[in-house]
């Protein structure tokens, strides 16, 4: 076992840790002690998360700085969160325009354009580093717990993680970690709770979707209703939803654990 580890986490918010009231770094820093308490290894960490980044502008950085590829090129493993703002990207234009079918089918194909991208970024971290295994977390809904009658968005999310999901399983020594229905649900674990949130949502006739509602609830015009999430801006993980999107992704490190005693690398210059 190797007695230090380096650990390069790429990606978006989720990566950087916005909503992490302990500012303790998100996940990336709940990773770096679980290693380190674990394997009793030093753990050497690198975060290159930026809040907003889509996945074509994650692989921009990358190519513009050099440090970035650096170190992804002495990495031992590489972590990373993308996807959410592509997303995002859609659902916003397409929300305040259109109805359901016409979200699904925009999304359908901005899904196509987001795997080109994902193809492109992964081969250019394949290019710096052959061999330090790459685990992609996915996104989720943050919106479920106030709008679960609301099943576009969830549609939307489900078939984003399918692609990257596509994608990550044709790349090599590359691994997906779903925390969709994780941090989706939160504390509403079961069918029986999910139904009464329906139920609830029926009831007050949250059949529709739009902007301007999204917007009242990331400015706490609502309570929040979901234990794993910031009420800094209802959207982000707070502190709580970070520690569990470690552990799925502990998890999944573990049960894919050469990257603990892997010695050689081979790069391409």
């Amino acid at each position: 076992m190797k007695k230090e580890v380096n650990l390069v986490a790429i990606g978006d918010s989720l990566t950087y840790g916005q909503g992490d009231e302990s500012k303790n770094g998100g996940y990336v820093g709940i990773i770096k002690q679980k290693i380190k308490q674990r394997y009793h290894t030093q753990v050497n960490t690198v975060n290159y998360g930026v809040s907003g980044d889509r996945s074509d502008q994650i692989l921009d950085r990358i190519n513009k700085q050099k440090k970035i590829r650096n170190d992804i090129k002495h990495a031992d493993v590489i972590t990373m969160t993308v996807g959410g703002n592509d997303l995002m990207q859609t659902l916003q234009k397409e929300i305040a325009e259109n109805q359901q079918d016409e979200i699904t089918s925009a999304v359908n194909k901005a899904g196509q354009t987001y795997q080109q991208k994902l193809v492109r970024l992964f081969t250019v971290i394949r290019r710096q580093n052959h061999q330090a295994p790459i685990f992609v977390v996915s996104i989720y809904n943050p919106v479920y717990a106030y709008f679960a009658n609301v099943t576009v968005i969830s549609r939307s999310v489900a078939q984003w993680n399918k692609i990257t999901e596509q994608t990550v399983s044709q790349t090599d020594n590359a691994y997906f970690v779903d925390i969709n229905h994780l941090m989706s649900y939160g504390q509403y674990k079961t069918s029986k709770q999910r139904q009464q949130l329906i139920d609830e949502d029926q009831k007050n006739g949250s059949n529709t979707l739009n902007q301007k509602q999204v917007i009242a609830i990331q400015k706490h015009d609502k309570k929040n209703l979901n234990q794993y999430i910031s009420p800094e801006d209802n959207f982000h993980p707070n502190h709580k939803g970070y520690e569990e999107i470690a552990k799925k992704l502990f998890a999944s490190m573990k049960k894919h654990n050469a990257w603990l005693y892997q010695t050689k690398r081979s790069s391409k210059h």
